[in-house]
Formats: structure tokens, C-alpha cells, sequence
């Protein structure tokens, strides 16, 4: 995978860092499908903390994409948008799957989903022969979604 090293912006720093633990193909097509079922599923978790009587389920998860989305919109703005998008994209299907499931069935989905992926990435860094790049630094588990959204902007031609 081709990492602009012409440039010197901290995100292509931490793609070429993550890209390092990630050169396997079978670890990458996986971390293309667990890595976002993780991010769902960590809002999808978010959304059924109480938020009490004044607040509405998934102000919690609001709030977590928001921070999430600064951390990404700092880090390029073209990378920001496309977090923007998928956080919207993300928030909708919550906000369906809660009206449709309720609260203990968004949390028991969610759960299941976390698990699963979590046992999949895994995996992929088994096959990889690599520890997950988070063990290093939890800044990392940000990097991820970010990583699979330029893998995808790459493909599409788009710069991030």
C-alpha cells in the first residue's frame, strides 16, 4: 500500500505506522469489515447508556462521534467530511435499529457484533503475525476507521 510520503501531515504519519502492522491481505480485508462493525457497535453501545430525564438515548454516542469526528477533522479535512458522513450514516441505523429492537435488543446486538468482530480482528493479526497497532498506543483505535476510509477515498481516486 502507497503512503504519501511527500507529505509531512500527522495522519499520513500514523497510515505509514498502522500500514506497518497491517501488510497482509487477509488481515486487511478483514480489518475492512471488523473495523467499522466495531465503530457501530461501540455507538450502537454509546446509544443505550441512560441518558436520564433530560437527555434522549444516544446523546451519549452523539457526544463520543462529535469528540471523534474533531479528532478527525483536525487530522485532514477531507478525512472529516467522510467520518462526518459515515457518523451520520451510523447514527441513523442506531436510531432505526433501537426504534425497531428497543434498547436490550440494540445492546444485545451490539454486543454480539463487538465480540465477533473483535474475535475477527484478532484473527487477521494472528494471520498477520503482528500485535494490534492499539496495544502500542489507543490513539490508534481512532486511526483505524480513519485508515479504512482512506483505503476507501484511494480507491475511489479521491485524495484524503
Amino acid at each position: 500500500m502507497a503512503v504519501h510520503a511527500t507529505t509531512d501531515r500527522p495522519i499520513d504519519r500514523w497510515f505509514a505506522s498502522y500500514s506497518n502492522d497491517h501488510r497482509n491481505d487477509t488481515n486487511q480485508r478483514i480489518h475492512v469489515f471488523a473495523v467499522p462493525a466495531i465503530l457501530w457497535s461501540v455507538i450502537a453501545l454509546l446509544w443505550c447508556i441512560p441518558g436520564g430525564t433530560i437527555f434522549k438515548p444516544g446523546i451519549w454516542a452523539a457526544l463520543a462521534m462529535f469528540a471523534a469526528w474533531r479528532f478527525y477533522q483536525r487530522a485532514s479535512r477531507r478525512l472529516g467530511f467522510g467520518m462526518f458522513a459515515v457518523f451520520v450514516l451510523m447514527a441513523a441505523l442506531t436510531w432505526g435499529l433501537h426504534q425497531q429492537l428497543g434498547t436490550r435488543g440494540l445492546l444485545t446486538s451490539a454486543v454480539a457484533v463487538f465480540v465477533v468482530a473483535w474475535i475477527a480482528q484478532f484473527v487477521g493479526h494472528k494471520v498477520e503475525g503482528q500485535k494490534p497497532s492499539f496495544l502500542t498506543d489507543l490513539v490508534y483505535l481512532l486511526i483505524g476507521p480513519a485508515w479504512v476510509l482512506a483505503k476507501l477515498y484511494r480507491r475511489l481516486g479521491w485524495r484524503y
